[in-house]
Formats: structure tokens, C-alpha cells, sequence
């Protein structure tokens, strides 16, 4: 049975992942940290620990993990560069899982964006992306890990290309930029869509996310998958091999 932890048990994520784990043959819960927890006791019991958090949490997660190593899930989003080099590093150590997305079907939405950003050379970039009005990072996470990959597939720089807004007279549209616009309202799970458009026609991708559990089932996936894994920062492309 392997044993998971939860950091950030009491956020929405945190919750579900605690309600698939009761009905999971395979993994349970072995302690479920809060802000108030024990950090001590989180690895000590745990195989295998997944993060659902926040930047600052995470960035404590990561500097208590500098001397007690043990396999990381981390699908927090907004972390910065200064989080990220911290993960890397240690990653040279154990083995730490990242994504801003725990959906297999955001991963082939991904895959499918970077092959159609090559073969359609032309066409502009457009990516709009939907969540609950409770989301406090946007662009989601998701949306710019989808900028990222077809920028980096275009050799293009994101953070010199990114546009977040337009209004009024804001002029043509160069032929680089790439638009990552966020709406927010209700219930909405997660709505991602990209698009290549090209006079006379274009293509739009969608991936939509029904249920948290979706992301929840992923993590809970992958932290099994990853604690056979030597030190490494692994990506769903290693998980789905692609």
C-alpha cells in the first residue's frame, strides 16, 4: 500500500484527492497537512507527498525537502523562477514530479498544439481559458504551459510575445504575438482553448475538465508511478511517454 501525503489537504484539491484515496485499492492517505501541520511527521509517514498548495507553500515545501528527501507531486501554479530553480535543484536529488496540469487529456491538448504550431506556420495563436470564480492565479497555469510549448516550437521568447488584453485603439496585430486571455465566473472546472487562425479558416482545440476528480485521479497516478523513479524533475510527457 503506498502511503500519500496531502500538502495542502484543505483546499479544494486537497479534499478531492482525499476522496479518491478513500475508494483507491492501492494508495490511502497517510497524513494530511494544513498550515498547522507537522512537517516532520508529513515525511516521516509518508512514501510519496502531493502538492496542491499555494506559491508560498510550495517554496516551504521545497526548503524543508533540502534535507529530508522524498518523492514530490507538485501541480501548484504561479510559482516563480526563484520556486522553479529550487525544484529543479532539487530534483538533482529526488525525484520531483511537476505540472500545471494533471489531466491526461491536457497533455495530448498539449502534444497535439506544439505538432499544429509547426505545421501551421502561418496561422496566428489565440488561447482563451475558462475557471471558477474562485481561481485567484491567470492566466491559469495550464494556459501558459499551452503558450510556453508552441512559442518554444515557433523559437519564440513568450514573456516578448505574451499579450494579456487588448482595448481600444490597440493598433493591428503583429505577427508573433500570441493572446492569453482568462474569463472567470460560476462553478467552471477548467476550459482550455487554443486556436490557429489563418484567412479562410481555422482550427481550435478544446480540452474541458468536468470534475476536480479528474486531477485528483491523475496525481494520485503519477505519485504512484513516481516512486519507483530515480532524482529527476519528470513532466507529463515522461509519465505518458511522449
Amino acid at each position: 500500500m503506498v502511503e500519500i501525503g496531502i500538502y495542502g489537504a484543505c483546499g479544494r484539491m486537497g479534499r478531492q484527492i482525499q476522496e479518491c484515496l478513500e475508494f483507491d485499492d492501492e494508495a490511502r492517505v497517510s497524513v494530511l497537512y494544513d498550515k498547522n501541520g507537522n512537517l516532520e511527521e508529513l515525511f516521516k509517514k509518508s512514501d510519496v507527498i502531493i502538492d496542491f498548495s499555494s506559491p508560498y507553500g510550495t517554496n516551504e515545501l521545497l526548503e524543508f525537502s533540502k534535507n529530508n528527501h522524498k518523492p514530490l507531486v507538485i501541480g501548484t501554479t504561479g510559482l516563480d523562477e526563484k520556486v522553479m530553480k529550487l525544484m529543479y535543484n532539487l530534483s538533482k536529488s529526488m525525484p520531483i514530479f511537476y505540472a500545471t496540469n494533471m489531466s491526461l487529456g491536457v497533455a495530448v491538448l498539449n502534444y497535439l498544439a506544439s505538432k499544429a504550431s509547426i505545421m501551421l506556420k502561418n496561422f496566428d495563436i489565440e488561447i482563451v481559458e475558462m475557471h471558477h470564480r474562485h481561481k485567484k492565479d491567470s492566466p491559469s497555469g495550464t494556459a501558459l504551459t499551452l503558450a510556453e510549448n508552441v512559442a518554444k516550437t515557433r523559437n519564440l521568447q513568450l514573456q516578448n510575445i505574451r499579450i494579456s488584453g487588448r482595448d481600444g485603439i490597440s493598433g493591428e496585430r503583429s505577427k508573433d504575438e500570441i493572446a492569453v486571455m482568462s474569463l472567470r465566473g460560476g462553478d467552471i472546472v477548467g476550459r482550455h482553448t487554443i486556436g490557429f487562425y489563418e484567412e479562410g479558416e481555422y482550427l481550435e482545440l478544446t480540452h474541458n475538465a468536468t470534475s476536480r476528480a479528474t486531477f485528483a485521479k491523475g496525481a494520485i497516478k503519477i505519485a504512484k508511478w513516481l516512486i519507483q523513479k530515480e532524482p529527476k524533475l519528470y513532466s507529463m510527457n515522461d509519465f505518458l511517454g511522449i
